[in-house]
């Protein structure tokens, strides 16, 4: 099946660190541009992170920089994204997917919740 699976989410307390994988199954990741993404009830979902094919170009939010990395190893098929000073307002379920999304279908998500 032709699809992303996110894994690495939790509960974590403000301040702590969370990684996140995103796994390509069913396809070959490495000829897309790929960006993390989240969202939260009743919100529409927001772009987080996004990292280019061969990862020399990394882009962030405003609300993410200088805490998250995004870096992939096409090796693994694989995305991951670091999460490092977490605060409440990163409380989210998190999706990686194609930049532009609409090749693959969305997985279901990894939920993080940074409450103490």
């Amino acid at each position: 099946q032709v699809q992303f699976v996110e894994s690495g989410g939790g509960l974590v307390q403000p301040g702590g660190s969370l990684r996140f994988s995103c796994a390509a199954s069913g396809f070959t990741l490495n000829i897309y541009i790929v960006s993390w993404y989240r969202q939260t009830q009743g919100k529409e979902r927001e772009l987080v992170a996004t990292v280019t094919r061969a990862g020399w170009r990394i882009n962030y939010a405003d609300s993410v920089k200088g805490r998250f990395t995004i870096y992939r190893d096409n090796a693994k098929n694989t995305v991951y994204l670091q999460m490092n000073s977490l605060k409440p307002e990163d409380t989210a379920v998190y999706y990686c997917n194609t930049n532009p999304p609409g090749d693959i279908a969305w997985g279901q998500g990894t939920q993080v919740t940074v409450s103490s």
